[in-house]
């Protein structure tokens, strides 16, 4: 089957990933928040009405991927009516535009809706908590994303990395090369994810979701396998530097305060994931090796 797919926020990590894995059979149309803001209703109508008549004219089915979100965590406690504008607005709008023509929409959304407080990977159905600004948008957009009537999936993931753009582990790799050593949060525990696996899933997805056998569950996770703290994070981005990693000193949330509150506990259950019959992430330990392969 031949695909048609929009990607709000195709500048970013994830959204560059999307365009360069797809395959020959999927057109995608990746623009920047410079050419597409998914706060302009205007903008967004366009778009999706373009998208819908591209489909029509080469005989492709149209879906969208919204990859579009702020997600700069901290600035959004100062800055929570601009994260809200991008997080929830954005999303509500180009639900409505998918709605009206008919355009499946698949919508990324964060492990960061979670309070933290579990022991236990969440699953899509618990209950969400958010603790910071950047939380708390991001639910809001995944409740006006699920609440539009459009053909609507949400995605969750993170802790992502990828080749474009900055992220934790390019961080990493710049103080090995700049200290001799330095501390990191080791009670924060998530999963880390790289952008070209999700990317590689969500493309999955939206095969499917055009040809009509979208999973029945609305909310799914998707991450790389297993979990690691962020310290145990920097140690393998440092393993695999060729550097020392007890140069990565743990040190506790207390010591290192940030502006947005983190859940300390944010692993997401793949349960959702494999009962869609998606095909399962590979650990992230081996994810990590083959994003530095790749950057080789």
């Amino acid at each position: 089957m031949r695909l048609t797919v929009l990607v709000p926020g195709g500048s970013g990590q994830l959204g560059r990933d999307l365009a360069a894995l797809a395959s020959p059979s999927v057109d995608v149309v990746a623009p920047g928040s410079a050419d597409l803001d998914v706060t302009a209703t205007g903008q967004v109508l366009a778009a999706v009405g373009a998208l819908a008549d591209r489909a029509r004219e080469t005989g492709s089915a149209p879906v969208v991927v919204n990859a579009a979100a702020y997600t700069a965590v901290d600035a959004a406690e100062k800055d929570e009516e601009r994260a809200f504008a991008v997080n929830a607005d954005g999303p509500r709008v180009l639900a409505a535009a998918c709605a009206a023509r008919r355009v499946p929409l698949i919508h990324v959304s964060t492990d960061y809706v979670f309070s933290g407080d579990a022991s236990a990977p969440y699953e899509p159905s618990d209950e969400l908590g958010p603790r910071s600004a950047y939380g708390r948008t991001k639910a809001a957009g995944e409740d006006a994303v699920l609440g539009s009537g459009a053909a609507s999936w949400v995605v969750r993931t993170g802790w992502l990395y990828g080749k474009s753009g900055s992220n934790f582990v390019k961080t990493m790799a710049a103080l090995e090369a700049s200290r001799d050593t330095l501390s990191v949060v080791d009670d924060q525990v998530g999963g880390p994810t790289w952008t070209a696996d999700l990317a590689a899933g969500l493309l999955e997805l939206a095969s499917r979701v055009a040809g009509g056998d979208g999973p029945e569950a609305r909310v799914l996770h998707c991450t790389n396998a297993g979990s690691t703290s962020w310290c145990g994070f920097a140690r393998a981005v440092f393993t695999r530097l060729g550097a020392d990693p007890a140069r990565v000193h743990p040190c506790t949330t207390e010591e290192f305060p940030r502006p947005a509150a983190r859940p300390a506990y944010s692993v997401l259950s793949p349960a959702s994931w494999k009962a869609a019959w998606l095909t399962p992430m590979r650990p992230w330990e081996e994810a990590l090796d083959a994003y530095f392969a790749a950057a080789k």
